[in-house]
């Protein structure tokens, strides 16, 4: 049985209305930080339920409040989320992580190190530089964690 997570960053305050299409079906949500406002939140959270944590422009008004890591467990995997990689407070291999989602430079990139997988899901909020704009799916097993960046530049 697969259990999906959808996760997404830097959305700025703005959901696109391509996004929630593409997270139908999944059973929960990370958000790594510069969410920009409640209502991306409640948005988010009328398809499944929502963690997420504060990035470094959420200065203001509820998002301020969120964690700015948090670890979390879904479907026998541990979470760490974290805005910026830069600023990763813990050893993820002896913490016991899974994965560490974390967001800040806008890039998509997914890879394993050291037993431990790092994925940045890119920004699916206000386009920047020549950055494309992206979310991405994990899909849970016994065995393992498949990753699927979703492009939405062009939808």
């Amino acid at each position: 049985m697969h259990f999906r997570i959808g996760v997404l960053s830097d959305t700025h305050g703005l959901l696109r209305p391509e996004v929630l299409p593409a997270l139908s079906g999944v059973k929960h949500i990370l958000h790594a930080g510069d969410i920009g406002s409640q209502q991306i939140l409640d948005d988010l959270r009328s398809i499944a339920p929502v963690t997420a944590i504060r990035g470094n422009t959420d200065t203001h008004g509820p998002c301020a409040l969120l964690p700015a890591t948090e670890m979390i467990e879904l479907a026998g995997r541990f979470f760490y989320l974290v805005h910026d990689i830069a600023q990763l407070d813990i050893n993820p291999s002896t913490a016991g992580v899974d994965c560490v989602v974390f967001g800040h430079s806008h890039k998509p990139s997914f890879e394993e190190r050291h037993g431990v997988f790092y994925l940045n899901p890119g920004s699916c909020g206000p386009r920047r530089f020549n950055l494309p704009i992206t979310l991405a799916l994990l899909e849970i097993d016994a065995e393992r964690i498949m990753y699927r960046l979703i492009d939405l530049t062009h939808v």
